[in-house]
């Protein structure tokens, strides 16, 4: 594993003289915050070697380096699910890569559905916190010390002072924003409007399929942390509709300007 992490961001850091301390991981349905990055270069997954390659429509599989709120970032166009056959070290291997090509603050965005019946379709939630529901942990088996320690706290999975001056950047730009916690799940399936309700009774405001392998691993490796999802449906509260990925995606996509004016704005401050 450590050969390949080695092997994978020396070729990253070869293609290009940018060296980055932020990253963002663009979920569902959000990869167009791309184009407010400036001077891009672009490495498509699939030339990059031990790397998985995206299968989900709305995940373009490249990284994009440039600049963003005035500073040099990189982002993950396209992010790798445990639903799609991927391990979780294989969906987490990019942050170890990240990580190796020296970022230090990670950003994540993903969709998913309002478990709280105060939350309306196209809100955007700030992740407080998260409840993991994987049945495979990402940290599992061999621990290697150059990557992080054995049994990592989780007490602030996501930086509160990130969450702060999005909250301050939020209120000052007259914008609403939510705040919640993500259950993570395997998915492929939408939830059934049961688990829906199960969700919310157990603590959660959001839920998807991503996000928490990847926020797991971040905070193993030492990275500051913040996330966002966006809320693209509802379930089990009210009369609930049918879910396809084709409106999570058109949700997420009608609220991509404020998560990139937020986004911005803090990787311009930090």
């Amino acid at each position: 594993m450590l050969k390949k992490i080695a092997e994978t961001a020396e070729f990253i850091l070869n293609k290009t003289s940018r060296r980055p301390k932020t990253a963002i991981i663009l979920g569902t349905g959000l990869g167009q915050l791309a184009s407010q990055i400036s001077d891009a270069e672009e490495i498509p997954y699939s030339d990059i070697p031990n790397m998985p390659v995206s299968t989900v429509e709305g995940h373009s599989g490249k990284l994009i380096f440039g600049t963003l709120g005035g500073k040099e970032i990189v982002a993950m166009q396209g992010r790798f699910h445990y639903y799609e056959g991927y391990s979780m070290k294989e969906v987490t291997f990019p942050i170890r890569v990240m990580k190796a090509c020296g970022i230090e603050t990670l950003f994540v965005s993903n969709a998913s559905g309002g478990t709280n019946p105060s939350f309306r379709v196209g809100d955007i939630m700030i992740i407080e916190d998260h409840i993991n529901l994987f049945p495979e942990h990402p940290l599992r088996g061999k621990n290697y010390p150059e990557l992080g320690e054995r049994f990592p706290d989780m007490m602030e999975p996501y930086d509160f002072q990130l969450i702060k001056l999005a909250e301050q950047i939020a209120r000052e730009k007259g914008v609403h924003l939510q705040k919640g916690v993500y259950v993570g799940t395997t998915g492929p399936t939408f939830e059934t409007r049961a688990e829906y309700r199960y969700f919310r009774v157990i603590g959660g405001d959001a839920v998807g399929m991503s996000t928490v392998p990847e926020v797991i691993v971040a905070n193993h490796a030492g990275m500051r942390v913040f996330g966002v999802s966006v809320i693209t449906d509802l379930g089990g509260f009210g009369t609930p509709e049918k879910v396809s990925h084709e409106e999570v995606q058109k949700a997420a996509s009608a609220a991509q300007p404020i998560m990139t004016m937020i986004m911005s704005e803090m990787i311009r401050r930090s």
